[in-house]
């Protein structure tokens, strides 16, 4: 059971399963995600570092090539993607830059669910699609993570 506080509780927010299983960053293992994902994407860099002052559609680019690289069969989480970009408290700008995604770029934006595996409000067609693509969904309508989260390494 998940609890949530007010701001400003002593008591630390609990984590969802998925935020829980987001990979650690380990050595060596940030050079052969850039090499996957077409080698200029940053990994883990600092949120305040280097992509501070970031342009807006720089970090929507970036934002593309990782949702691209989403296997089928396989979704990521917002904040999956935001964390991959060194911006773990940007997981809404994720959703921003998708929901401004030119058609004409062809994006799998329907393999990107909220951390519990909630799809999109209001885009239907986002379950039609994952299940095209065999991705199980449990009983309250969520994406299994267990069986579908995007295993970056």
């Amino acid at each position: 059971m998940t609890r949530h506080y007010a701001l400003g509780d002593d008591k630390k927010q609990e984590k969802s399963p998925a935020a829980k299983e987001l990979p650690r960053l380990v050595a060596g293992e940030s050079e052969r995600l850039i090499d996957r994902l077409g080698g200029n994407l940053v990994y883990g860099a600092s949120s305040l570092g280097e992509f501070a002052g970031m342009k807006r559609a720089d970090f929507y680019t970036r934002v593309y090539q990782i949702v691209q690289a989403i296997p089928r069969g396989q979704v990521a989480t917002y904040g999956q993607i935001a964390w991959i970009l060194g911006k773990p408290q940007c997981s809404r700008r994720i959703g921003q830059a998708l929901y401004h995604a030119p058609h004409e770029v062809n994006l799998p934006c329907h393999r990107v669910v909220n951390s519990r595996g909630r799809l999109v409000p209001h885009w239907a067609e986002q379950k039609d699609l994952l299940l095209r693509e065999e991705v199980a969904f449990k009983n309250n309508g969520c994406v299994d993570l267990k069986k579908h989260l995007w295993k970056i390494f």
